[in-house]
């Protein structure tokens, strides 16, 4: 019996990940998936990939590891799109080479027909939630539509074998609108590109700044669901706490809000999209890293920035939630208190030990974060989904296989927080 299960454990699976947004495309969720593929391939398995055709395919074919679709702009999203309802040719290509598992991770017309394909054939789904739709809906000017779009996203994820979610406060979430069978699947980093060994001086002295100068620094999609506008608030009351000291506010990042923002923020500079060497040694150059947004499920610039020996503002949600202990590597505000979140960040400017110490303790906790631990439960996560036929009901078995091995914070859990630190709990 042991013999068989070895077997059953090592024997690779045909493994297909549908989704709409997929590298070069710069986002978080691009991002972890392409880590993921990656990191599967690596391990032996097979992996088919189903996305839309980007800009670079060009006259790029279709073959068995690719299916490329049509897809439709995203509205509001320039450069990123819906990928067009495909049933009738993923069925056919399922009945000619049949997937043992599906990895659905939008869940946009792409998705459904994915989801609706597989269910005809019978091949087990598991399903991500990478992506806060609901939440952005109001931000767009369609709030009227929050409520029904958690409708759908509910009625979607509960038809998988699993969904999986990227933190703690984000399953919460979910659990309490009634989403089932969830279980998480975190986020890694690469901790050798993103290094303070990375950081450029003559970056720096690009950016105005000298040896001892303050470079705050924001590196994102630039979007309304960001709460963007509270960088200009926060980094104001910055440079009047501290008018002694030379500090410049450094925006890294494209999308569709930055025209607005260069116009609030004048003296900012705005370095653009930027990758991987080039992406890092902006981060190592940095200090102080901002981050102010409310919509994360995750979060990844978090561990990049983390990773880059930067000390790091947040909401005590998602990602920094799970890997901010406040005051130690970094400081938390409570979700929505703009005057906690200035006050953190004020705190670390306090004394240059204090940022000096809190940089270090970041540097350390992120190079513990790799994705070989993530991509290794990724795969527990979808053989054991793979393993029962979609006709059983979910049993515990498959429940106990898909819990996480990298353990996170659950909110409220004791953060043994100093005392001295505005901001989580303030």
């Amino acid at each position: 019996m042991a013999s068989v299960d070895t077997e059953v454990m090592t024997t690779a699976l045909h493994i297909t990940l549908i989704t709409e947004t997929f590298p070069p495309e710069i986002n978080g969720v691009a991002n972890t998936l392409g880590r993921l593929c990656e990191g599967l391939r690596a391990r032996g398995h097979q992996v088919e990939l189903v996305r839309p055709r980007q800009g670079c395919d060009q006259s790029r074919i279709s073959d068995d590891t690719l299916l490329l679709c049509r897809g439709w702009p995203l509205p509001g999203y320039p450069g990123l799109q819906w990928g067009q309802s495909s049933m009738h040719k993923l069925l056919r290509r399922w009945q000619r080479q049949r997937p043992d598992v599906l990895y659905i991770a939008t869940e946009g017309p792409l998705g459904l027909s994915a989801l609706r394909a597989a269910k005809r054939l019978g091949i087990s789904v598991v399903s991500g939630f990478h992506t806060n739709f609901q939440q952005y809906s109001s931000q767009y000017g369609l709030g009227l539509l929050t409520r029904l779009l958690t409708h759908y996203l509910r009625w979607f994820h509960n038809r998988s074998k699993l969904t999986l979610v990227p933190s703690a406060s984000q399953r919460l979430e979910l659990e309490r609108r009634h989403f089932e069978r969830l279980a998480l699947l975190s986020r890694g980093v690469d901790s050798q590109l993103f290094h303070p060994a990375k950081r450029v001086n003559e970056l720096r002295a690009s950016w105005g700044l000298d040896h001892d100068d303050l470079a705050v620094i924001h590196v994102g999609r630039l979007a309304p669901e960001k709460n963007l506008g509270l960088l200009k608030r926060c980094f104001e009351q910055l440079k009047a706490t501290y008018p002694q000291r030379k500090m410049q506010l450094i925006v890294v990042g494209d999308g569709p809000q930055r025209a607005a923002l260069e116009k609030t923020l004048p003296d900012a500079l705005f370095c653009g999209s930027q990758r991987d060497e080039t992406l890092a040694a902006h981060y190592a150059s940095g200090d102080v890293f901002l981050f102010p947004s409310l919509t994360e499920t995750f979060g990844n610039v978090v561990l990049e920035a983390l990773a880059s020996g930067l000390a790091v503002v947040a909401y005590d949600q998602a990602a920094a939630a799970q890997h901010i202990r406040h005051g130690y590597n970094g400081v938390l505000a409570m979700p929505g208190d703009e005057s906690a979140f200035c006050d953190a960040a004020s705190w670390l400017l306090e004394e240059a030990e204090t940022l000096r110490r809190v940089r270090l303790n970041a540097r350390q906790h992120a190079s513990r974060q790799g994705w070989p631990a993530v991509i290794e439960q990724f795969e527990d996560q979808l053989r054991s989904a793979c393993q029962h036929t979609p006709t059983e009901p979910y049993s515990g078995q498959i429940a106990a296989a898909a819990k996480p091995r990298i353990a996170a914070k659950s909110l409220g859990a004791a953060r043994e927080l100093p005392p001295s630190p505005p901001g989580a709990g303030s």
